[in-house]
């Protein structure tokens, strides 16, 4: 930790393809939708954001640093576990999640019935509160990528604090 540092914030992004024939999951709940996110792991877009912006926070890179898409370990691998390693990494260096505020943009599915569990899921994650984890959804409205329903983006902030 760095001496006398009340908190530090971090930035995350994350974007994915929308393909057939994938699980869509998001903030580490199965959503129910005909396509689903591309990648080496579950592509799960805010869990990515929110990684990385706790390991920016932390200054400890991103998470293609810590678990690239060419080691095969990470083939397919659940956001939720990658995640709850990210979390250690940040408590190891003496912080813990102050909050977080991440927002979802996708044209569909509405993920508004998803959000409680998607909030609970990543506070479990981080070893935190729902309270401190605020999950939300935008639309480009029809433009884009995101907006003609090509792929998915997420952006997430998060605050860190001294453990203690």
């Amino acid at each position: 930790m760095a001496r006398g540092l009340p908190f530090r914030i971090g930035f995350g992004y994350d974007v994915h393809r929308l393909v057939p024939g994938r699980p869509l999951v998001l903030g580490g709940v199965r959503i129910p939708h005909p396509t689903g996110l591309l990648g080496h792991s579950d592509a799960d877009v805010l869990v990515h954001a929110l990684a990385d912006a706790l390991l920016g926070a932390a200054g400890l890179g991103d998470i293609g640093r810590h678990f690239p898409d060419s080691d095969p370990r990470y083939k397919d691998m659940a956001g939720f576990d990658l995640l709850v390693q990210v979390v250690e990494m940040v408590n190891g260096r003496g912080w813990v999640l102050g909050n977080a505020d991440l927002t979802l943009v996708a044209e569909a599915p509405k993920v508004a019935p998803f959000i409680g569990a998607m909030t609970e899921e990543l506070a479990v994650a981080c070893r935190s509160t729902p309270e401190r984890i605020n999950v939300k959804a935008t639309t480009t409205e029809g433009l884009g990528p995101a907006g003609r329903g090509e792929g998915m983006a997420a952006y997430a902030v998060a605050l860190i604090v001294p453990a203690g």
